[in-house]
Order: C-alpha cells, then structure tokens, then sequence
C-alpha cells in the first residue's frame, strides 16, 4: 500500500510514499514524517494507492515515521483544503499544512501545557496528626478540593513548595501532572459585557431569524445574505439562531473579518454558550492557538469564532457558517494560499449540508449579485434597533478650507467645532484616516525629489515625532533615519507632506487640549493585549476621541459615540483599482454606522476634494441600491467582476526587462491556447502598478472570462511546464486588489 501526502512546501504536488511492511496504513488526515531530499518534513496523508495503481518499476521511499494512530485533521477539512489549493492555485501542501495549529507541525508534537496538582491522600484523613501549623493550614485546604490543587493555587494562598514538600515525604499528600488548557478569552472584555437576555427582537429581525430557521431546518445548503443597515441588530439574530442550531445537535462556526472584533463578538457567544465556545487567530500565542484548537477537535466546543483560517477548524457537524461583514478585504489571504474565507465558507457550507449566513450593511458586489439574481436569499433589515435615526451626514469640501484656512488643513471647522462639542458633553467621537504614518512623504524643495524605499517603488512614509521620527517603507519595513540633506542634490531642504493617523491623533490634542485621544492602528497596537485593552477603555469612557485606520470602521457597538469624522474620505478614489469606489462607498457607510447606536442621535461629517463622487454621495445618503446598480454599469462597460470571473497574476524578476519578458511570454501563450476569445481575454502585460517589490521588478497581466476553471487551468499549465518560472509568478484567482 502507498499513500499521497501533503507537504509544507510552496507549489510542490502531492508526493507518494510506499507504507514499510508491518506498518499500519495511516489514515487520510493523519500526520506522517517522510524523506524529502536531505531532510525530514511532517506532511498530511490525503490518499491511499493501492500498489497495482503504480507504474511499473516504481521505485518509493517509504514513510519515516506515522505520528498519528487516528486522523489528526478530519477526512472533510482535508478534502476542503484540497479544493482550496486547486480553486486558487496554490500548491496541495501550502494549504493543507496552513489548516494545522502551531506546535503540531514537527515530529515531536505534544505541545500540551501541564501544572502540578497537589491533592491530600487518604492518610491525611487519620486523626491526631503530628504536623505543624502551617502543614495543617494546607491540608485544610487540600481536603476541601477533592480535585486537587494547584501547586501555583496553593502558593498564592500562602502554601510554599517547601510544605507540599514535606507533606508528600510524610505521605499525607500526592501531587501529579494535569493537561492545562491555556485560556485566550480577555476577562476585561468579557466583564465589561452587557449582559442582555431577554431582549425582544424587532417585527424585521423575528422574521428575518424566521426565514433563516426555515433555510436551516430544510437540512440541505442553503446561503442567505443578510442585509442589514448598521446598527439594526444582526449580532442578535446570529445569536439567537446559533442557539437553535446548537439545540438541534449542530455546531456554529462564525467568522469575523478583523482580529479586534473577536473579543467582543467571543464575549456575546459565551454569554450564551458558556464554556462550548472556542476562539481561533493569528494574535493569540502559539500555546493557545494549539489548546483551542485541541478543544474543538476533541468534541468539547459547540461555537468557533474567529477570522478567515477559523475556517479549516475541525470542527464537526457543521450546521450553520456565519461570515460578517463579508464584504470586508480582510476574509482575502494575500499570500498563497490566497483563498477568500468567505467563498470557502460557502463551499464547507455546501459540503455538510448547512446553512451559509453572509451578513453586511454594505454587501460586496458579487454577493449582492448573488442575491439579486436569485442564487442566495436576501434577507433585508432596513431599521435599526428601537428605530433609532441612521446619523445625519455633513459633507465638507475641503477646497473651501485650503481657501479659508490655507493648503496645510487637516481636520475642516466643522470637524473641530464637533469634537470639541462632545467632549463638552461627555460623548465620544471616532475620527477616520485609512492611512498609517506621520507624514505620506520627504520631498526636497530644490530638486523636488523625494526620499524613496530602496527596495520597493513607493516613498518612505515618516513614523514617528522629534527625535523618535523614523521614515518607514509599509511594504518591506525598511527603515532609515530621516536624513538632514536630500541625498540627491546635497539642499538642506527637505520637506513634509501628506499625513497619517500619528498627524492627525497630533492634530486633535492640539486643536482640543482637554481631550483624552487615543489612536488605534497597527502600529499602536502591535503588543499582545493591547488592541483589547485599547478597546476596552473605550468603551469604558476613558477615552473621548478614537484616532484610526479602517480598524476601528466595522463591527464595533460604542453607544456612547455620537460624532464620526472622516478624514481624507477620497483617501482610495486615486488607486489604478476597479473597485475603489466599492471600497470607498462601503469604508464611509460602515464608519458612518458606529454613530448614534446609544439613546443620543449620531452626526458624520466626511471631509474630501470630491464631494461630489457617487460613492461618496451614496454613501452619505445610506443607499446601497443606488450605489449598486450606478457600479454594475460600470463593471458591464469594463468587463470586470462580477459580471466575469478574474484572475491577476504578476510575474517577479531581478530586472524589469525579465520580468515583462517573461510576463509576455506567457501571455502569448495564453492566447495561442484561445485563439478565439471563446473562454476568456487577456489584458497585458505591462509594469504593475507597485512596479518593485522588496528587490524585485513586477509585470502584471490580467485575465478575464467566463470560464473560471478553464482560464486557470490555461495558465497553470503554462507556468507549470517552466518550475523556475512558476516560482516567480503568483496567480491570484478572485483577486480583490490589482495593485
């Protein structure tokens, strides 16, 4: 017998390996040590051959070492990753081995966390026992935990190692080694929780869970689109049918885009869920991640939230899949495997019969499409909770201010005048600027160049104020000081322009001195714990005025918020990408949305040089429809998703001339192979729009058509027959950016 397995190498197949005589055969999931080259790699078994299947004079090298007895993954998650690896041309390996949790990758796998428990023994019970006051002060405390004790419980109750010591020398005690899972779940989050049982749902939200309970009780795939304005209470409804899911003997998996949502929408599952819920993301520490992991595999979860890769958790007897906000970027993994957790989502789905439950304010196009055209039900909440007003929109033409106040303006009048207003009033306020940094660029005021990342095409963004200021590539993370001369023409004129969320965060303590300010992007949250703790204080009302990127747009529930201001709100209109008005209109709705969701009504002021835009103007107004059917006749005219399927690959090479060379090799090619444009047509190639990456040059071709598989199978067939090549070259299949 022989088997197929999966190794962690990028766009290797799957290699076959013979089982040694008097090994059992390892089952499909289980983990395998095998020979590759020089070196040992643990892989996953995802096929059995029978012997007579191979060619003749086949020469195998047999497995190493079988690390499982049973399936370590599930047979359907295996068969899920392989379709993964096959949809987005990735290799097998790279997307089977991404479904395993840390520390379960090696040959030496046992990454449990263990504590000693001290217990008292029978002995202890005796009477009259000869011991001191400080030994029966903790066998007093032993024999009230049957369970035992652990040892760090003990010492915090002032019991030292000494004394279990001597009390296991004289008999009185045992102490032995338990498995301890590691607990990923923030107290502070989940204490800072309302508790809201009993809470009446809404005419729209009962019929919506009406509808969706109907869907799931079919016992077949079904896939609903739940389109719901901001603040019209979705959560509730996802609670309230994973409840029923739960209590038809399913399990629940629900995905959030961003790592800062988990907390919170963890802390809701488990007021209903209690101990059955389990989290899965990249933040926590490899030793949790594992435990979780552990926990749903051995049966003890009924809940799993987390982001994209919560996906492949082996969690069994999947009934429902719920992914929010699916519109959001973050369900796209930009490096291979680049999967969309959403559309998985929708294939597991479809594999154990579940219901698939997409929910948004501003749905992604193609799901929108989906729905409209029948494929999905829709399912509308045009009302918020209690009927409270969507916030009343203020758009502000920024060329005015450059005239009133002069071309250096961040934050207009009216943004200055509202946030001081609220912090006059104890209320909040969420200012928005989708970009990272100080200042965007360092230019020089006589030769008008500026200070460029040596390894990338794009200008260092400046981090940093005073002395601490650094100019930093949000690319490759290459760092420089910033220098005191042009390095080109020598002048000491070196200027700064553009401006990040360090300049505005700056801005509005300045403009508003007696304001708590708070900023939260990547940068201020790169610690373990402090995105949560961050959150934490505002929703605590320690902070009054939150500072951020797109991170603090989506998903969050601030009553206390009443101002939202966007800064730059044509930050994304300028970008060589079809879907920068989707994008644009979805970031303004969703941050708009964290305004007024308390008893106060909420204000959004939107600050741009377009005023004018459709995205932007939709947006104010709220009206998904209108911005969908004014896009779509965009997309028909350009012949861009969802109207047609997509692929963009970029081919990478130590020199610009390679890179278009090759980049126009493959594509003739592809059109050699489609001579009549019946499957599909290929734009390019041409120098992409990030033309270097991290020391290499980028070409960039596009394929568009109707015929998805047809279209990436052309093109892997093409790189494939050059492995050299085929290194280089990333193929993104459903592409959500072309830069």
């Amino acid at each position: 017998m022989c088997v197929r397995v999966a190794v962690p190498v990028p766009g290797l197949d799957l290699l076959t390996y013979a089982v040694p005589a008097g090994t059992p055969t390892p089952h499909v999931g289980a983990r395998v040590v095998v020979p590759l080259g020089a070196r040992s790699v643990t892989g996953i078994v995802v096929e059995h051959i029978a012997d007579a299947m191979l060619p003749d004079g086949k020469d195998l090298k047999p497995l190493r070492t079988v690390l499982d007895p049973e399936p370590f993954i599930p047979s359907d998650v295996v068969e899920l990753a392989r379709w993964t690896a096959e949809y987005y041309a990735a290799g097998p390996g790279e997307a089977i081995t991404a479904v395993l949790p840390p520390k379960t990758r090696g040959e030496r796998a046992d990454a449990h966390k263990t504590a000693r428990v001290v217990s008292a023994t029978a002995a202890a019970s005796e009477p009259d026992l000869r011991v001191t006051t400080r030994q029966r002060e903790a066998l007093d405390l032993l024999r009230a935990a049957p369970q035992g004790l652990a040892s760090a419980d003990l010492a915090r109750r002032g019991v030292s190692s000494d004394v279990v010591t001597r009390l296991v020398r004289a008999g009185l005690a045992s102490v032995r080694q338990e498995r301890v899972d590691r607990d990923p779940f923030d107290t502070s989050v989940l204490e800072a929780t309302p508790v809201e049982s009993g809470r009446t749902l809404t005419i729209e939200q009962d019929a919506a869970l009406t509808r969706m309970l109907a869907l799931f009780r079919t016992g077949t795939f079904k896939a609903a689109l739940l389109h719901g304005v901001t603040g019209s209470g979705k959560t509730e409804v996802y609670l309230r049918l994973s409840r029923a899911v739960r209590d038809a003997g399913r399990r629940v998996l629900m995905l959030v885009p961003e790592i800062a949502l988990t907390p919170q929408v963890a802390a809701l599952f488990r007021q209903t869920f209690h101990e059955r819920v389990a989290i899965q993301h990249s933040a926590l520490s490899d030793g949790e991640r594992h435990d979780q992991w552990q926990r749903i595999r051995r049966g003890e979860v009924d809940v799993v939230v987390g982001t994209r890769s919560a996906i492949f958790t082996p969690l069994r007897d999947v009934g429902l899949i719920i992914v929010d906000e699916e519109h959001d970027n973050s369900y796209k993994q930009e490096e291979s495997p680049r999967y969309n957790g959403r559309d998985v989502a929708l294939v597991r789905a479809r594999r154990a019969g579940a219901l698939a439950v997409l929910g948004s304010a501003t749905p992604s196009m193609e799901s929108y499409f989906n729905a409209m055209s029948g494929k999905y039900d829709r399912i509308v909440l045009e009302r918020r909770i209690l009927d409270r007003p969507l916030p009343n929109v203020t758009v502000v033409d920024m060329r005015e201010e450059y005239a009133a106040e002069g071309p250096d303006v961040i934050l207009s009048r009216a943004l200055r005048d509202g946030i001081a207003a609220r912090v006059d009033r104890k209320e909040q306020a969420i200012v928005l600027l989708n970009r990272r940094g100080y200042a965007t660029a360092i230019f020089c005021r006589q030769c008008s160049g500026t200070i460029d990342c040596p390894n990338c095409s794009v200008s260092l963004v400046v981090h940093g104020q005073g002395a601490s200021r650094r100019a930093r590539c949000h690319y490759c993370n290459y760092t420089a000081r910033i220098p005191a001369a042009c390095p080109t023409c020598k002048a000491p004129y070196l200027e700064q322009m553009g401006f990040g969320t360090e300049r505005v965060e700056a801005q509005v303590k300045e403009q508003c001195p007696g304001a708590r300010v708070a900023r939260l992007d990547r940068d201020s949250v790169r610690r373990k714990g402090a995105l949560a703790a961050l959150l934490a204080r505002f929703r605590a009302g320690e902070i009054d005025v939150l500072v951020g990127t797109q991170m603090i747009a989506k998903g969050h529930d601030f009553p206390r918020v009443t101002l939202v201001g966007v800064v730059s709100a044509d930050v994304g209109l300028g970008m060589a990408d079809f879907r920068a008005s989707e994008r644009t209109f979805q970031l303004l709705t969703q941050v708009a949305g964290r305004a007024g969701r308390g008893e106060t009504a909420g204000e959004a002021i939107v600050q741009t040089i377009y005023p004018t835009h459709y995205s932007i103007q939709l947006a104010c107004r709220q009206d998904y429809s209108a911005f969908f059917e004014r896009e779509l006749h965009f997309r028909r005219a350009m012949r861009y998703p969802p109207v047609v399927s997509l692929i963009n690959a970029v081919v990478r090479a130590r020199t610009y001339t390679t890179a278009m060379d090759d980049a126009a090799t493959i594509v003739a090619r592809l059109r050699e192979m489609d001579p009549g444009l019946t499957d599909y047509r290929v734009l390019g190639p041409a120098p992409a729009p990030l033309g270097k990456l991290r020391g290499e040059y980028r070409a960039q071709f596009l394929i568009k058509g109707t015929n998805r598989r047809r279209m990436r199978e052309a093109l892997q067939s093409i790189v494939n027959a050059r492995p050299e090549l085929a290194r280089r070259t990333m193929i993104d299949v459903d592409p959500l950016s072309v830069l």
